[in-house]
């Protein structure tokens, strides 16, 4: 009887040995892979909150800015204002996992690491006041929206009325989501160039000036909006209850308006 056993078992054997040449394998490749100055936003698994993010562009996809979690390069660390250009490995994962990406990046060199200082928006005629700004063909219109109330307290912390924390000072920003329904008979007309919020400008109650600022991909950074002289005033200067309205008004590439926003701070 063990004369029918071993031959079962050599052939069992080699029939393992023969199927694992055909399972599909990682797929392993050094790549360059550009590193935007600017951020974006990414919605993670399981969340319906946008994250901020880097924006890379890989050699194989010229022309794409793709999000990417400020953490997914192993042993690179992105530096807000720096644009880079990097060698990477990337590894196309043959079995990923359900909830994870199919990919992972490894950094192997920093090919170029420059600091991008933003330069001044020129604006084309002079804006003393909310009516010197020109809204741009069929607007305002109902596209965008941010949070209505945002916390600070006296040690500088940012939140939202819901309790849901903002990081810090530096890294904060007013995020401006699109609510715009696919049903409107102009959406697709709306999401095109002209119809997108690529700059702010900001009405203080705090000054008469009228700022322009950079909405980058997913809204203006907090520090900008609110200045340290600001943001010293409402942390140092202001009771507990006492509250501050801003607006902002949404501009295209032209800095023709789009949309006004109001929202308050509010000390905790």
């Amino acid at each position: 009887m063990n004369k029918f056993i071993i031959p079962f078992f050599l052939i069992t054997a080699f029939l393992v040995v023969g199927c694992s040449d055909d399972e599909p394998k990682n797929v392993v490749n050094e790549i360059k892979m550009s590193v935007s100055a600017e951020t974006g936003t990414y919605i993670p698994w399981g969340s319906d909150t946008p994250v901020e993010c880097m924006l890379v562009m890989s050699e194989d996809n010229p022309g794409v800015w793709e999000p990417l979690g400020f953490n997914s390069i192993k042993w690179f660390t992105y530096e807000r204002g720096h644009e880079y250009y990097l060698s990477v490995e990337r590894t196309i994962l043959a079995n990923p996992p359900m909830d994870a990406p199919d990919r992972t990046y490894s950094l192997l060199r920093i090919l170029q690491d420059r600091i991008v200082t933003k330069p001044e928006i020129p604006v084309d005629k002079e804006i003393n006041s909310e009516e010197d700004i020109e809204y741009y063909d069929m607007c305002p219109f109902n596209k965008y929206a941010i949070e209505k109330e945002i916390i600070v307290n006296e040690n500088g912390e940012i939140s939202y009325a819901d309790g849901h924390s903002l990081p810090s000072y530096d890294n904060a920003r007013i995020w401006l989501k699109c609510i715009l329904d696919k049903a409107d008979p102009n959406w697709l007309k709306f999401n095109k160039i002209p119809y997108m919020a690529i700059y702010s400008f900001v009405l203080s109650p705090l000054t008469d000036e009228i700022r322009l600022v950079r909405n980058e991909s997913s809204g203006p950074m907090f520090k900008e909006v609110i200045p340290e002289s600001e943001f010293a005033h409402i942390t140092q200067s202001m009771k507990p209850g006492e509250e501050l309205r801003y607006a902002l008004i949404l501009a295209n590439v032209y800095k023709k308006g789009l949309q006004k926003l109001e929202f308050t701070i509010k000390k905790q």
